[in-house]
């Protein structure tokens, strides 16, 4: 039986989202923004899972509601809107600030249980690296007057961008950065504590420059794509039911799919030499193969040249 003594949510506060960020700096210490800040992140969306659950209060939360949330983030791997390595990552978000609330590990959950064994090397080609296999559901979005989804899929296809990332660009500060520097500068919506301190260069064309000035038209004053009247939550659950409904006929999954098919075909530009997922091995020689993965790395926000064998294929 789970122990439900002390104040609510285990004394760290009146609010679940708080009290698990307390949590985090009793077990991390305060003001460390590695583990502790994604952990913060990651565990925001259970409390909201939390809540549309009626449970408030860490001490209410009971195996049956890990259950219901790792039944969840299965139907979206399974689904294609987040991958198995990150739905692994927010189920071991809670079985962190659970343990560390209830100063026990009675109550947790099996990530693999729940969504899989997580690969970090990709298996199989993007959907999206042939570009005509956008025509329809972008054709879709527009018919519907969704075309602010369809321009963050295309952002997120020619850019390498993150949902987030291509949701918070500011694409008239973009445009400028492109014509004065024949790149942009990703610093909004960045995983892992990177962002305003941290430059995340983006090489751009003329017709991604042409892209940039169309998104920029639409979000007019606006600094981002965020409705004036969402919050991101509700921008980013309108935005991926939109774009699963306009590709229940194709084979693309979530937006994560444009992500790697820009890496795949960056890389074959860097090199000369298809991905080595799309080859089916590495055709380029091992430094060039090196070179091209430590530019992607830098190119896609990410700190370690190994985790971009998730875009593109193995280096073996």
């Amino acid at each position: 039986m789970n122990k439900i003594g002390g104040n609510r949510n285990y004394g760290y506060g009146k609010q679940m989202a708080w009290a698990g960020k307390k949590a985090l700096d009793d077990r991390y210490g305060k003001g460390h923004h590695g583990s502790s800040g994604s952990h913060e992140q990651r565990w925001k969306q259970f409390v909201y899972f939390a809540k549309s659950h009626g449970v408030n209060d860490a001490r209410k939360i009971d195996q049956s509601l890990l259950d219901r949330y790792g039944l969840h983030l299965k139907t979206q791997v399974d689904q294609g809107e987040k991958s198995v390595s990150y739905a692994q990552n927010l189920l071991s978000t809670v079985n962190v600030v659970l343990a560390t609330m209830r100063k026990d590990k009675v109550l947790s959950i099996k990530p693999v249980q729940w969504v899989g064994q997580r690969s970090h090397i990709r298996s199989n080609i993007p959907a999206t690296l042939e570009r005509e296999a956008l025509t329809i559901p972008i054709a879709q979005l527009e018919a519907k007057d969704q075309t602010r989804t369809a321009l963050i899929a295309l952002l997120a296809r020619n850019f390498g961008l993150r949902f987030k990332e291509a949701s918070l660009l500011n694409t008239k500060k973009a445009v400028r950065e492109a014509k004065r520097y024949g790149k942009i500068n990703i610093t909004q919506g960045t995983k892992g504590g990177r962002g305003k301190d941290m430059d995340r260069w983006a090489p751009v064309n003329s017709k991604q420059i042409a892209l940039l000035k169309q998104a920029a038209e639409l979000q007019d004053k606006a600094k981002n794509f965020i409705p004036e009247n969402k919050t991101y939550k509700q921008w980013y659950d309108q935005a991926h039911y939109q774009w699963r409904t306009a590709n229940r006929e194709t084979a693309i999954k979530g937006f994560h799919d444009m992500r790697a098919a820009y890496a795949c075909e960056r890389y074959e530009t860097l090199t000369g030499f298809a991905a080595p997922v799309v080859a089916g091995e590495r055709l380029a020689s091992k430094a060039l193969d090196q070179h091209a993965r430590t530019i992607l790395s830098q190119e896609l926000g990410h700190g370690r040249t190994e985790v971009i064998a998730s875009y593109i294929g193995s280096s073996k």
